[in-house]
């Protein structure tokens, strides 16, 4: 069994490590482009670094995927991985706003077992067990439970004109933290189409499923995690009551999308 405060701790180390070179602090911060539009800094790279050691040593036997390292096959045949976003939210991290986190999932037989966010920049440490429940800062979490889906809350800065309907509240860069803020009532829907990673979404899909929401891709299907491809189209995180409303809403936007 994994020593759970063990592993809280060390996320809380790799989230401090992050907010000692965060740019809001006055510290210099070197970051680059490692591909057209997806911006890496030091920081991601020493987070990084930190948490496949610490993890490591805590569960020798899991595989490894994080956004910051070389894939590689082997992690296919394991039953356990550590699936890791060594700072999610990385163009606010280098902006010195706060909407970034430390992510962090055990996934078991291609389901998440543990997730864990770590926010110190927004004094937020996030948590979840599989069938145990989600907890932000030691309090339990329980999800929107919203029915209508007019009004219902979404976390962006500008909503498209057939989504007028609804409404906006604050948008961290962070995915990981958008879904998290369904898990916490403070939003009611999060839904992206595009393809997305594994690690950008797995501990906070975690965190909502255990908070009582509905979390999916795109069109309404369950999630996987470890896949060869570690990606999947889109993700729709909300109260469950509206889920279908969601997926009815973006259904063909999601399928002109796909097939393109």
């Amino acid at each position: 069994m994994i020593d759970s405060m063990k592993l809280e701790q060390i996320c809380r180390e790799a989230g401090y490590m992050a907010l000692r070179k965060w740019p809001a602090g006055g510290h210099d911060l070197q970051s680059w482009e490692k591909s057209p539009g997806s911006l890496v800094c030091e920081a991601d790279l020493e987070v990084d670094t930190f948490l496949r050691r610490e993890l490591g040593a805590l569960l020798p036997a899991a595989g490894w995927l994080s956004e910051e390292t070389a894939d590689t096959d082997d992690r296919l045949e394991k039953g356990l991985i550590w699936l890791v976003d060594p700072i999610d939210g990385t163009r606010d991290y280098i902006r010195g706003r706060k909407g970034w986190a430390v992510s962090v999932a055990l996934i078991s037989a291609g389901r998440p077992l543990i997730g864990s966010l770590v926010a110190p920049a927004r004094g937020e440490v996030w948590s979840a067990v599989a069938g145990k429940g989600a907890w932000l800062n030691g309090q339990r979490l329980k999800s929107s439970k919203r029915v209508k889906f007019p009004g219902s809350r979404v976390p962006v800065h500008d909503l498209p004109k057939e989504d007028s309907d609804l409404v906006t509240v604050e948008q961290p860069n962070s995915i990981a933290l958008r879904v998290a803020m369904v898990a916490d009532d403070r939003a009611d829907l999060v839904a992206t189409l595009r393809w997305g990673f594994e690690w950008d979404i797995a501990a906070a899909a975690l965190i909502a499923r255990e908070a009582g929401a509905a979390v999916t891709d795109a069109f309404g299907q369950p999630l996987a995690y470890n896949k060869r491809d570690p990606r999947a189209f889109g993700l729709l995180a909300s109260a469950p009551g509206i889920h279908g409303a969601a997926v009815e809403r973006l259904r063909e936007r999601a399928e002109r999308l796909v097939n393109k």
